[in-house]
């Protein structure tokens, strides 16, 4: 009869643990993602005036750089990229053109989408830092990828090596391809990855 109760409340207490050992493992590999609602007077405090929330595509967070703080990406529609690079302490990045040859922004920031919808989107990186994570006033490092062609996104582990997985910004491209493609942080700089098939 005792061991039975022992059995039973040995499965019992495993049944109720396993989710939060399956979510705290997720969580310490970066596989977490969670959509968040962001304002303009957050990311224009972050990186300026230039900026706008996309309204209807939701910043996600989870471990871009791998060092177990929780970072975030942020859509958004600039007027101009550079402009306050000096000034609120970020960089301006183009993985994109930077894969097919041209990854200078001060020239690839003049390239302009060829759907107006689209004009001026760009992804608002923020690398967190302390126990804050991305909502820091001084965040670790602060990133606006431009010209990546995206209609929607999310974070997705992505195998780069044999051994090595990272969380990757997964992008469901625009045009009619239905393209996807995966920029991740290498451990120095975003790499753009084309993936060809859909998010779906």
């Amino acid at each position: 009869m005792s061991r039975v109760y022992f059995y039973r409340s040995l499965l019992l207490l495993l049944s109720t643990s396993l989710p939060v050992v399956a979510w705290q493992a997720a969580r310490s590999t970066g596989q977490r993602s969670l959509a968040v609602t962001v304002e303009d007077a957050f990311i224009q405090k972050q990186f300026g005036d230039e900026f706008t929330v996309l309204r209807n595509l939701p910043a996600v967070s989870g471990d871009l750089n791998g060092d177990g703080i929780e970072d975030i990406v942020i859509p958004a529609r600039a007027k101009s990229a550079l402009i306050g690079e000096a000034e609120y302490n970020y960089k301006t990045i183009d993985p994109y053109t930077s894969f097919f040859g041209l990854g200078d922004p001060k020239i690839s920031s003049e390239f302009a989408s060829e759907d107006p919808q689209y004009r001026g989107f760009v992804l608002l990186v923020i690398h967190g830092a302390g126990q804050e994570a991305w909502r820091s006033a001084t965040p670790k490092a602060k990133f606006v990828i431009i010209n990546l062609p995206f209609r929607q996104i999310a974070l997705r582990p992505l195998q780069v090596k044999k051994k090595k997985v990272v969380t990757a910004i997964y992008a469901e491209e625009t045009g009619g391809d239905q393209m996807t493609s995966a920029t991740y942080f290498d451990g120095k700089r975003y790499k753009y990855q084309p993936m060809g098939s859909s998010l779906q």
